[in-house]
């Protein structure tokens, strides 16, 4: 299987007009955004709620956060307009290594330009401007599309009235690049890697899987695995927890490629708020939309503390935290305690905010 066979039917492709500069003074010659929405844009265009998804998410947020997404939900498509977009550099149908090369058949593997947090913000607001959106009423996204909120916040704080980052960071620590590194470490280390040349028909599985148990080790925690899994063994032998881990990364290597978890991850690692705009501190000091700052407990990937110090940086950071044993995967899992509190904050926003609501 691929990764687009796991592209819903109703997921629709917009199609960039031209070259789409990079951060990095690269452009990529043709861009397709692979998108889906839900609900209607109002007359005003300014109804539109911006989803963002993780780093192997897709942009069927109905699918991977339905206990957010739907009627009489924290996003309501009976009064938002919602949309999600799958990343530049995935591969669920926007432009990155799985895709073919302009002109070719051949796909960019590791060819593909560097591309960062910020270049994927960029093309989310030429998606919306070819979707009439003329603002966002919210930008919301947990790990990778907190950052993107962030992004969007400081990028383009014209563009939106407020965000909800959860379980996310301001800029990558040493501990999440470590992290990143050793899961590209192990993917390198797979015989089928070849520096990333490999056959779509034959990729580098065991190295992608690797990778997989590795930062699944990092979406959830010690007291998670413990309650789930103790010391028990499986029926084949072994501990149950490596079973576990094992499945997650046979499920990953079945609809990801290996490529697009490379590139993510690096635009992961050199994600920071303050890179040209005169420091992180600076940076989120001129970040005047408001944003509710969703942490979890038990998160050891973004911990606690990160969530607490870019709300206080902000001049309109707000702290909200969920309580739960589940690691950084609860954003996924607590849809009920997180589904209140996006309808909190977005009920506390001034009229002007959320007069789209």
């Amino acid at each position: 299987m691929a990764c687009r066979d796991f592209i819903s039917p109703t997921t629709r492709t917009w199609r960039h007009n031209g070259a789409f500069a990079l951060e990095s003074g690269e452009s990529l010659p043709e861009v397709g955004v692979a998108y889906r929405t839900w609900g209607l844009l109002s007359p005003a265009r300014d109804n539109a709620v911006l989803v963002c998804h993780a780093l192997t998410g897709s942009a069927d947020a109905d699918e991977w956060w339905g206990g957010i997404l739907g009627p009489g939900r924290a996003l309501d498509p009976a009064r938002d307009f919602v949309v999600c977009s799958n990343v530049l550099g995935s591969c669920y149908g926007t432009t990155g290594p799985a895709s073919p090369r302009p002109g070719s058949a051949v796909p960019w593997g590791p060819d593909f330009p560097a591309v960062t947090v910020r270049d994927m913000v960029r093309l989310q607001a030429r998606l919306l401007d070819a979707l009439g959106v003329r603002r966002l009423s919210l930008a919301i996204g947990g790990s990778l599309g907190g950052m993107q909120t962030l992004e969007w916040a400081a990028e383009f704080p014209g563009r939106v009235d407020a965000v909800v980052p959860i379980a996310t960071c301001g800029r990558h620590s040493a501990w999440c690049i470590g992290l990143s590194e050793a899961q590209r470490a192990a993917i390198a280390a797979d015989p089928r890697w070849c520096d990333g040349r490999y056959a779509p028909d034959d990729p580098p599985t065991a190295g992608l899987a690797a990778a997989r148990m590795v930062a699944m080790c990092t979406y959830r925690s010690r007291d998670s695995f413990g309650e789930r899994f103790g010391r028990a063994t499986g029926p084949a032998g072994g501990f149950a927890v490596g079973g576990y881990l094992r499945h997650q990364g046979d499920r990953l290597v079945a609809r990801f490629d290996a490529n697009s978890y490379v590139t993510l991850t690096r635009a992961m690692d050199a994600h920071d708020l303050g890179r040209g705009r005169g420091g992180y501190e600076t940076a989120l000091g001129a970040m005047e939309v408001p944003a509710l700052l969703v942490g979890i407990t038990s998160d050891v990937l973004y911990p606690p503390v990160e969530q607490a110090e870019i709300a206080s940086l902000l001049p309109d950071g707000r702290l909200a935290w969920i309580s739960s044993p589940h690691g950084h995967d609860a954003f996924l899992i607590e849809t009920a305690a997180l589904g209140e509190l996006v309808s909190a904050f977005r009920a506390s926003l001034p009229a002007r905010r959320r007069k789209a609501s």
